[in-house]
């Protein structure tokens, strides 16, 4: 969500990247988790307790968090407590039952905001929760993350990846955002997905998988938004680095704006579980001691070097798997796939769809890199376009192409 910037209003839905970036139909649904789970919280303690202090801390005051919101957030379970039923409850309640001062004088609202800063960090990785979103003009929810540097390098060269936000006058969007140094409040780079009825409405999960150089965010296991180098223009990217996981409900600031007369409060966000999962090979991963297999969920076939020789322009294609040299590609810590000591490349630098796939020596050209993300799609890092079997042809000597990542079978790759 935010720590410093404000101003996340219209400009933020002016630039957002949904039409250009999103990777898939709305019916392509995520593969299991990207590793095994390395941190997660079930809430399942008994009514009006608080949450686990070995997990959680509490941001505590009134000081508008750059975005002049309203509220005063506590550490008391009037605010943050577990609800008996398996869930996590964040309440925002219009009330000051202990004076406290804001930043526009004495405080109209409580809510809470719990984090795992000093607990709990993570590089990579599947970073999910289940939410039932509150309603009403004005209320803020959010799950999101910021980088463990924010001390040493603050706001936003530390990074931001907003997993969840909504805003209450927009109850069926939801919105999902990276900020970072030229990039950052109004000029964040996001997609959204609009649904037929508000979010409000029922429990929806909502993740991102994070890997070297691509994020790619989730609802209900469909893909909805990615972001790699590339979508940022040039500006630079942050997300290498751990971060730890933020919880909240902010009442009023500059993009919700404040409640109104229809508000009603209290307004609680149910949170049912929060998981983290480890990132592990099948998403982009530091180079392995021996290659593996890219076979394609088309036609179980491999990616191939014709006739397994090593020549600068020869057009890769599918052949059946036999485990030989000229199959096996190895990432390599510069982003490239390798094979027979030469790079996956797309033909003549072209970041276009259509472009061939071939093999070319390897030249620290930014175009060369490739990363598979959780879901098993190829991705050209700086065209953002998969890897795409052309025509749909599951014979031997089907060639590939970039093209728009649709989230089809002819661009769905496991390592084999």
């Amino acid at each position: 969500m935010r720590k410093l910037r404000a101003l996340l209003g219209a400009a933020t839905v002016a630039l957002t990247l949904a039409g250009a970036l999103t990777a898939a139909s709305g019916g392509d649904t995520a593969e299991a988790a990207v590793g095994p789970v390395t941190w997660s919280d079930e809430f399942n303690g008994a009514a009006g307790t608080p949450v686990d202090g070995s997990k959680w801390n509490f941001d505590v005051g009134g000081g508008g968090f750059g975005n002049s919101e309203l509220q005063y957030y506590t550490n008391s379970t009037n605010n943050v407590r577990q609800d008996g039923q398996g869930n996590l409850a964040i309440t925002a309640r219009k009330e000051n039952p202990a004076g406290y001062q804001c930043w526009y004088g004495s405080c109209q609202y409580t809510s809470g905001r719990i984090l795992t800063s000093g607990k709990f960090t993570q590089r990579y990785g599947r970073f999910e929760a289940s939410i039932k979103v509150p309603k009403g003009q004005g209320i803020w929810p959010a799950f999101w993350m910021l980088g463990d540097n924010l001390g040493s390098v603050g706001w936003p060269q530390s990074g931001e990846i907003d997993i969840m936000e909504n805003v209450g006058k927009e109850p069926n969007k939801l919105y999902g955002t990276i900020h970072g140094p030229g990039y950052s409040g109004g000029s964040a780079i996001g997609g959204n997905r609009t649904l037929s009825a508000p979010l409000g409405d029922a429990f929806h999960s909502y993740a991102v998988e994070w890997s070297p150089n691509l994020i790619v965010w989730y609802l209900d296991g469909s893909e909805y938004f990615r972001v790699t180098p590339a979508s940022l223009g040039g500006r630079q990217w942050v997300f290498d680095h751990p971060f730890y996981l933020i919880l909240n409900v902010a009442v009023g600031g500059n993009w919700p704006g404040s409640p109104d007369a229809s508000t009603s409060f209290p307004q609680t966000m149910l949170v049912d579980w929060v998981r983290v999962s480890a990132w592990n090979d099948s998403t982009t991963p530091p180079p392995p001691a021996t290659g593996n297999a890219l076979k394609s969920n088309l036609n179980g076939k491999c990616i191939d070097i014709p006739g397994g020789t090593a020549n600068d322009g020869a057009r890769l294609q599918m052949y059946d798997c036999n485990g030989s040299a000229a199959q096996k590609w190895t990432p390599n810590g510069d982003g490239t796939l390798r094979a027979l000591g030469k790079c996956m490349d797309p033909a003549g630098g072209a970041l276009t769809n259509g472009t061939p796939i071939q093999l070319a020596t390897c030249n620290g050209n930014p175009v060369q890199r490739f990363t598979l993300s959780g879901s098993g799609d190829l991705v050209n890092v700086s065209a953002n376009r998969c890897v795409d079997i052309r025509d749909w042809n599951s014979a031997n000597g089907a060639q590939l192409q970039l093209w728009d990542c649709g989230g089809t079978a002819n661009q769905k790759w496991t390592r084999a």
